[in-house]
């Protein structure tokens, strides 16, 4: 009786501590056949783009033309169930004025900020019920989409308030921090889920963007008058170490056209398209020295960012081909495959290192 009784304990003993060894501080070993840890947190991400050109104006007895273009932009990653870990939204609202004789006076150099940017300077606090700036507010509704999916973002409750308030949150956790319209923003997201492409070891997402009007040009002896904004835009993924582990990078490149009269020419309500978007209706093919559309010479170049840092990828040799191809790759691995000015692509992914989250 007394053997039996050690023998019991003993067994219950080594019972014990074979269930500890197999919890879940216990380290899988894939060589004996263990499976491998499974990865939480982001695993995809992605960039949506919407424009509209919408509250542009021709030239009137009591006001001058106005080209306004506003970029919408959403930076968004996602878990393995669809659900937002990390949302970055903005908004480039740029405006190209002109005189009486559809001259620019919009200093073409800039600079050119985005809502989120100006901060206090974008001025909403004042024509605000809640007293809360634009960069206040979209930080809130950022907030309001972790952990939901695209389609619970959809479906949030909106009202409308007046004219300039259409589709306003309609939810109790957001009528004191958000009462600015979000049709957009929430477009924006899903047009990111729509684009969005799987990465491994994603620790942060950042999203960045810069923003020209160099090519606008006034009315002369032989052209009329066309605003031109270019908003380059990208949504990196990084890991821990600070690599980039995945990066999607677009242009919305607007143009706002006049006539003689200064009156628009452009449709206000037309669906206005990225350079990616457009594939190869971009029409770069016809004139590349290598064969290949914007959209292929650029997903060469995320290819090529990825395993490497902000500083490394701006440390890229380039070369100057002709005056409309500046600070083109002049490494091998890219001589075969990337042909494009590249600037403001890195800046881009530079800014969206700052951005993080």
């Amino acid at each position: 009786m007394k053997k039996a009784l050690i023998l019991l304990l003993t067994l219950s003993m080594m019972l014990f501590m074979f269930a500890g060894c197999t919890s879940e501080d216990a380290t899988p070993d894939p060589d004996n056949g263990d499976d491998p840890i499974v990865e939480e947190g982001a695993v995809s991400f992605g960039l949506g783009v919407k424009t509209s050109i919408g509250k542009s104006r021709s030239m009137a007895d009591d006001v001058t033309a106005q080209a306004q273009v506003d970029t919408t932009f959403a930076g968004v990653s996602f878990d393995k169930d669809g659900k937002v870990v990390a949302v970055h939204i903005d908004v480039a609202q740029v405006r190209v004025a002109y005189d009486e004789e559809m001259q620019l006076t919009t200093d073409k150099a800039g600079p050119f900020l985005t809502k989120k940017d100006l901060k206090d300077n974008y001025n909403m606090k004042p024509r605000s019920d809640i007293g809360k700036e634009w960069y206040e507010q979209i930080a809130a509704f950022e907030e309001w989409m972790i952990g939901k999916t695209v389609a619970e973002i959809k479906a949030l409750n909106v009202k409308v308030v007046d004219d300039a308030h259409q589709n306003v949150p309609d939810v109790p956790e957001l009528t004191s921090s958000v009462t600015i319209t979000v049709e957009s923003y929430i477009e924006a997201v899903e047009i990111a889920w729509n684009n969005r492409t799987e990465a491994a070891n994603i620790d942060k997402l950042g999203l960045g963007y810069t923003i020209s009007i160099g090519k606008s040009r006034g009315a002369g002896d032989d052209v009329t008058a066309q605003a031109q904004v270019d908003v380059t835009m990208s949504a990196t993924a990084f890991d821990a170490d600070g690599k980039v582990v995945g990066t999607q990078i677009d242009v919305a490149q607007t143009r706002v056209a006049y006539d003689e009269e200064g009156q628009l020419t452009s449709d206000k309500s037309a669906k206005l398209k990225t350079k990616k978007e457009l594939k190869e209706d971009y029409n770069m093919k016809a004139r590349s020295d290598i064969g290949k559309e914007w959209y292929e010479q650029m997903a060469a170049f995320e290819d090529w960012m990825v395993g490497q840092t902000v500083a490394e990828i701006k440390g890229l040799k380039v070369k100057v081909v002709d005056d409309a191809h500046q600070n083109v790759p002049d490494v091998p691995e890219l001589t075969s495959s990337v042909t494009i000015t590249v600037e403001s692509y890195i800046k881009a992914v530079e800014n969206a290192f700052g951005t993080k989250k």
